[in-house]
């Protein structure tokens, strides 16, 4: 069983395609499971302004919209409110629309081809933290970041902060791609303290969200270490 996000309340969700029938379904499936629709857009611009008025927990995104393109929308919305989550729901599983997706800030991707119950699955496990992905392309991601760890870091970069031991075994398998779950069941520790230990790196390294963590972690040379 998916672990549900520590609150009682439903997951805030707004849903965001340039299709009306595709728009009004996915809202639909995801509100009789329970989670709570607070808006839908149909355009880059309306999802902007309305993310912005919302405030809700996670976004799930088309990338290809009117006015604005998907990766514009995530960008923004990620840069007014660095604790929303954004999952993209795209027709594409092109490697460049993924890497420019994460890149934006969007912490998971799905393609459309996806069922309503992985679906579901994906939307409540974004809203925990997990970064959620299509089989195959997880690996993808973290391929690039590791190309990307590999080019020279600005000479004025500032030193790492102090991390405890505890959190540091904890990002370690971040980086290696495990879920909070499988994290918690491989330390014997409880979902909620993995979160916090992973909330607490986040302040410490002034990060934003689990694909920058990742990223820094894979950096750092984490990922491979025993």
């Amino acid at each position: 069983m998916t672990d549900q996000p520590t609150t009682d309340r439903p997951v805030r969700v707004m849903v965001v395609d340039d299709h009306p029938m595709w728009r009004d379904a996915v809202s639909r499936d995801l509100a009789e499971a329970g989670l709570d629709v607070v808006a839908t857009a149909g355009d880059g611009e309306e999802a902007v302004r309305r993310a912005r008025a919302c405030s809700p927990q996670v976004v799930v995104l088309d990338l290809n919209l009117p006015l604005l393109s998907g990766a514009e929308v995530c960008r923004q919305v990620v840069a007014q409110d660095p604790a929303v989550r954004v999952l993209v729901l795209s027709a594409s599983g092109e490697h460049q629309d993924v890497l420019e997706a994460v890149k934006s800030g969007a912490t998971g991707y799905l393609v459309k081809s996806a069922g309503r119950e992985e679906l579901l699955d994906a939307v409540r496990r974004t809203a925990v933290g997990d970064a959620v992905f299509t089989p195959g392309l997880a690996g993808l991601v973290l391929g690039e970041f590791r190309r990307l760890a590999t080019e020279p870091a600005p000479a004025s970069a500032p030193a790492a902060p102090q991390l405890t031991a505890r959190e540091t075994e904890v990002l370690r398998l971040v980086a290696k791609g495990l879920s909070y779950r499988q994290i918690a069941d491989r330390l014997v520790l409880s979902h909620r303290t993995v979160q916090n230990h992973v909330q607490n790196t986040l302040g410490k390294l002034q990060l934003h969200n689990r694909v920058e963590l990742v990223r820094y972690a894979i950096e750092q040379g984490l990922d491979e270490e025993l």
